[in-house]
């Protein structure tokens, strides 16, 4: 039987205990070469595979009140979030809510591996929102301004 060895110190005294296989709720164990016979209170709960998911993973999510959630559709509209394309740093904001931009207008500056990188808009319309501000650092796909 191969055993897992773990080395441990307690008040200055060193032990070398050896760990078994758990079958149902009784593993082997060696303290400093002294096998011990150990029953455990409860049995270890089985981890489920890679392959296997958990019954809670295929259920639908829940909220707090045990309703099920349910997506809501996507309503339309005419506003469009700006993007960051990549993760990054704000180095500047070339637009502010009220100003009008044209498709492929530079709207802000990404610092990202010490590259700056101009984000354009992809459609025109008005600033109606800005969601960050110079400094932040932001992931890739974060909503960094709506254009309406």
């Amino acid at each position: 039987m191969k055993l897992k060895e773990y080395k441990y110190k307690i008040n200055g005294i060193r032990f070398t205990v050896g760990v078994g296989d758990v079958k149902d709720n009784e593993v082997y164990v060696e303290v400093n070469g002294t096998p011990y016979h150990v029953e455990l209170d409860k049995a270890i709960e089985k981890k489920p595979s890679a392959v296997e998911k958990p019954k809670a993973a295929l259920e639908a999510p829940r909220t707090e009140t045990g309703e099920k959630v349910v997506a809501k559709p996507v309503i339309a509209t005419k506003a469009a979030a700006v993007k960051s394309p990549l993760p990054g740093t704000v180095m500047s904001l070339n637009v502010k809510v009220g100003d009008e931009v044209k498709a492929g207008d530079t709207v802000c500056v990404l610092e990202a591996m010490k590259m700056e990188n101009d984000i354009h808009t992809v459609k025109g319309g008005v600033v109606k929102e800005i969601l960050c501000k110079v400094g932040d650092s932001v992931l890739e796909g974060t909503d960094l301004m709506v254009i309406e």
